[in-house]
């Protein structure tokens, strides 16, 4: 018999980047003389209570006290707050729809606000558990009820034990009541989910640091937006990089690494590269930077050895007339083409636009430009039944550049026979 996976989640700063009562606040008290004073109190209630150093009841209490809202002020929140989703929450809508049943949205925050947010992401009402404020006839906040468990300090404790929900519950959120349940005994693992927060008192106690839900999709091999989660992709920052520059790839999500030279610990694992102008990049280095897809120059990239990175599958792109607007051209082509494999304005790669496709996966084979090669794949296609959605082949003297959009279940033997195909240089899975 297969034992149940249940997914616990938190709604504030977790499936949301926001704490919803802090957002409230800023809605309601807009025209408080007094409105950043109040802000602030509700934000230290809110983070004593995540870290543990105040009882969450109490920090409930003092936050409702102070917020003077109403249910007009409730509608604003929620159409914030749908545009407030986590990124890796709302990019994998797939996942929740495919496991209705097993996600639970778990919260000391309130119904009021989290259902009309979640239900969107086809979560059923029935598995959103959370507070319920008490209002008055003319729609005024005056409290919450008080006898609801998830009010209480441990209320997610209280809670899941009366659930006695039976398989393995595995827990996301970001703060001290979220790591209680781990505590408990009651779940399985705890994952500190720090795309939006990252509070040190709950990392170190955490079973593992997920800087996004892709990550935990990832790590328990569940089906996902993208194949590999972006902050485990290396992007090595070399030589006086503009802010704006680094700024665009770090705000994309990639793992990034400022340094003056490239040091040998990170040619191993390095998987892209951008050089300010005038750096250079050691042959040999390139030559064992076995991982390298894409490198980004501020400059004329004639001192890289474009021959070296053609033969490894490494696409360059660079700005031989030094525009300052190329500070974000070049990292854009660099995402670009790490996100859909665009490999457009490369200086030597064959030059291939293309949109991202819905729900499919799209694969990328780089090899050697001889005969044959397309009708290897597409045997190998048809020999696991896979249905291919788009085909793109592009090629130069040296390189074919071949994009595979597929919307089938596929399976790790696929991959293998890919790679093998005898004049392959790389392949990989972009989502």
């Amino acid at each position: 018999m297969i034992t149940k996976n249940f997914y616990i989640i938190d709604f504030d700063s977790t499936f949301t980047q926001v704490e919803a009562l802090d957002e409230l606040a800023r809605i309601s008290l807009k025209k408080h003389p007094d409105r950043e004073l109040i802000y602030k109190k509700i934000e230290d209630y809110t983070n004593l209570a995540m870290e543990g150093k105040l009882s969450f009841s109490e920090s409930l209490a003092r936050r409702v006290q102070l917020l003077e809202a109403n249910e007009d002020h409730l509608q604003q929140l929620i159409k914030r707050l749908k545009k407030k989703v986590s990124s890796s929450f709302s990019r994998n809508a797939d996942f929740f729809k495919k496991h209705a049943d097993e996600v639970l949205i778990v919260s000391g925050g309130f119904k009021e606000f989290i259902t009309p947010v979640v239900s969107q992401y086809h979560i059923k009402k029935e598995n959103i558990y959370a507070n319920t404020f008490v209002t008055t006839g003319d729609g005024k906040i005056i409290d919450y009820d008080h006898a609801n468990p998830l009010s209480e300090e441990g209320g997610k404790v209280k809670l899941m034990q009366h659930l006695n929900l039976e398989g393995n519950l595995y827990g996301i959120g970001d703060g001290y009541s979220d790591f209680q349940l781990r505590e408990s005994g009651l779940i399985k693992k705890f994952y500190a989910f720090t795309e939006n927060i990252s509070r040190e008192s709950i990392v170190e106690k955490a079973d593992h640091v997920t800087p996004s839900f892709d990550e935990f999709l990832y790590l328990n091999n569940l089906p996902r937006a993208i194949s590999y989660p972006k902050h485990r992709i290396l992007c090595l920052v070399i030589g006086e990089v503009p802010a704006e520059s680094i700024e665009l790839l770090k705000k994309d999500g990639f793992s990034i690494r400022h340094k003056t030279t490239f040091e040998d610990k990170y040619v191993p694992d390095v998987h892209m590269v951008l050089l300010a102008d005038k750096e250079n990049l050691d042959n040999e280095k390139l030559k064992k930077a076995i991982k390298l897809k894409t490198i980004g120059y501020l400059g004329n990239s004639k001192k890289i050895d474009h021959a070296t990175c053609t033969e490894m599958g490494i696409v360059i792109f660079d700005d031989l007339k030094n525009n300052p607007h190329n500070q974000n051209f070049i990292p854009k082509r660099m995402i670009d083409f790490m996100n859909t494999g665009t490999t457009y304005m490369s200086k030597n790669f064959p030059n291939l636009q293309l949109p991202r496709i819905e729900k499919s996966h799209r694969l990328i084979h780089i090899h050697k430009n001889i005969p044959g090669i397309m009708a290897q794949i597409n045997t190998i296609l048809a020999n696991h039944e896979i249905n291919i959605v788009g085909q793109f082949l592009m090629t130069n003297a040296s390189i074919g550049y071949a994009i595979i959009d597929i919307n089938s279940a596929y399976d790790k033997a696929l991959f293998k026979a890919l790679k093998k195909i005898e004049q392959t240089i790389k392949f990989r899975v972009l989502y």
